[in-house]
């Protein structure tokens, strides 16, 4: 790597580790150099338009991290994705896996809303939790008309989520009801990863990278 390079991944580090919480500045060179290996040494420079498309987050997400349902990646492309220019740069990269991997339940709550929340319009309504259900539930063979049943668990969520009543859950109602009982935290759909696949990610970038 020229001098220039291990300069501007050095100057990267201390911009990027001011903004997250949740890693060390060696960690923050190792997230660095991990997403420079995939464009080259070229996407260290802020000035260059390297960025990870929809299409090769989608296959991180997929291959690391588990993930099979198409709206909700999208949701979590979405919820990195801070300045929606439709590429996830190395800083916004960083700082969504902050959360993304050791985020307070403070964080993943805004987090996971966000990414439910599939239009932006600071509500989960009944037509995107159905489609968020109807995604992660497999047809039964036997079954008839499946979405009745989807139909019946959105309002059953709704009953025990929705604190004033409106129909659909704001911010608020999504955060009460998570607190109450932390399991709703993924109610319409797996958009965290567990802790096997996180343990098997860190170990990858952390230790790996260290290694070189």
């Amino acid at each position: 790597m020229s001098a220039v390079n291990r300069k501007l991944i050095q100057a990267l580090v201390e911009t990027v580790s001011k903004h997250v919480e949740h890693f060390n500045k060696t960690e923050v060179e190792c997230l660095i150099r991990g997403f420079n290996s995939l464009f080259g040494e070229q996407a260290i420079a802020q000035h260059s338009p390297g960025g990870l498309d929809r299409g090769r987050f989608r296959s991180i997400l997929h291959n690391w991290f588990g993930m099979t349902d198409s709206v909700i990646m999208d949701g979590v492309f979405r919820t990195f994705d801070k300045d929606n220019d439709s590429l996830i740069s190395v800083k916004e990269w960083i700082e969504g896996l902050s959360v993304f991997l050791r985020g307070s339940l403070d964080e993943k709550i805004k987090y996971c809303f966000h990414v439910y929340d599939l239009n932006g319009d600071n509500y989960i309504s009944r037509e995107e939790m159905f489609q968020m259900l109807r995604n992660s539930f497999s047809r039964q063979p036997t079954e008839e008309d499946p979405d009745e049943r989807i139909k019946d668990l959105v309002e059953i969520t709704l009953k025990k989520m929705d604190h004033d009543h409106d129909g659909r859950l704001s911010f608020d109602d999504f955060e009460k009801a998570v607190r109450e009982e932390n399991l709703l935290l993924e109610a319409f759909g797996t958009c965290l990863p567990d802790t096997m696949r996180i343990e098997t990610f860190e170990r990858h970038v952390f230790e790996e990278q260290q290694d070189h």
